[in-house]
């Protein structure tokens, strides 16, 4: 599955600066539902980046569960050229192993957890640096890797994650690098983070050509959120109102008081529901509620946790309450809501 790329011409674009020596084996390991958009977004930039250089600087290999082809979410399968049983994890076929990719998709409680923990596990032990793409940061935090590490994973997760795992490392970020591992919120985020290891292993005069080629005005920064606060559509309307939202975003679990809200932005309480009514048109007590709402409805759909415990962790302190205002805004009760999910979520 290498990229094709020409060893006979000369680097036109050879960097000045010092960068590690060239040539690096990557294994991407690709999992059943997994993004073909942050697949390529990765796999891509690697083969710009050979083609400008006209060097093998990046040689990879797709990896499986089994033999089959990996079924995408978008139902398109990929073939793959080795199995994680069959797989050294000291070397691929070119040469030794420099990085393990993996890309998941939303079914990601739904993998072998025997096999890829223990396949993780080995590859982490070699010392073998591992990036994680949208979802597969649960897969890292699940085999035990991400202990006191910080790391990201895709915005719709990002509830779930926190709750399940308990981490207070996981940020709102493009993507993080610490230590041996990477993580990704996935999708065109992969782009961002493919640029990042281009810079580091072959310059950044060619990461930049790569950006040029791909038409992507610049590479953006991993530590940019992946979204921006919900508030963001008012910037350049109202600060204050940008402000006040942000606020209620980083408060979930433990909701202001209006009044409280209302000081951290430099407002009285009644200009606050001024400034709500007049852009939003409701109050900013059922702004709040409606955030709160959303955030259990994440927490419903990709966790076992229990309603009581995501209640509380949706600043409701009555079980009876959470359910009558879950109710009145998803017309649904959160029971129901999860019935009509999978039986397989992510562990509790």
């Amino acid at each position: 599955m290498n990229a094709p790329f020409n060893s006979d011409t000369r680097n036109p674009l050879a960097p000045c600066e010092e960068v590690e020596p060239r040539g690096f084996n990557i294994a991407v390991l690709v999992l059943p539902g997994f993004s073909h958009l942050a697949l390529h977004a990765y796999i891509e930039p690697l083969r710009i980046a050979n083609s400008l250089s006209k060097e093998a600087i990046f040689r990879w290999q797709l990896v499986g569960m089994d033999s089959s082809p990996v079924i995408g979410a978008n139902g398109l399968p990929v073939p793959v050229d080795t199995t994680v049983a069959a797989f050294d994890a000291r070397g691929t076929k070119v040469g030794e192993l420099n990085q393990l990719v993996i890309v998941a998709g939303a079914l990601i409680e739904r993998q072998s957890p025997t096999i890829l923990n223990s396949f993780l596990r080995t590859t982490a032990r070699l010392g073998v640096a591992i990036s994680a793409i949208g979802t597969a940061t649960w897969l890292l935090a699940q085999a035990g890797l991400l202990a006191d590490i910080r790391c990201t994973i895709h915005w719709s997760k990002l509830a779930a994650f926190s709750e399940v795992f308990r981490t207070p490392r996981i940020q709102d970020s493009l993507f993080v690098k610490e230590g041996q591992y990477s993580t990704c919120a996935g999708e065109l985020a992969a782009f961002d983070l493919a640029v990042d290891f281009i810079s580091t292993h072959a310059g950044e005069l060619i990461a930049q050509e790569v950006c040029r080629h791909a038409t992507v005005e610049g590479q953006r920064s991993g530590s940019n959120r992946q979204t921006g606060s919900s508030g963001q559509v008012f910037v350049g309307i109202s600060e204050k109102l940008v402000a006040a939202i942000r606020i209620m975003e980083e408060n979930i679990e433990c909701p202001l008081s209006l009044t409280a809200l209302s000081n951290r932005i430099g407002l009285s309480r009644r200009q606050l529901e001024r400034i709500f009514k007049r852009h939003i048109r409701i109050t900013p007590a059922k702004y709040y509620l409606w955030l709160r709402v959303e955030h259990s409805k994440r927490l419903i759909e990709g966790t076992r946790l229990p309603v009581i415990d995501i209640a509380i962790a949706s600043g409701f302190i009555s079980a009876s309450h959470f359910a009558k205002c879950f109710r009145g805004i998803q017309g649904v009760s959160p029971q129901d809501l999860r019935s009509k999910m999978p039986v397989k979520r992510g562990r509790a």
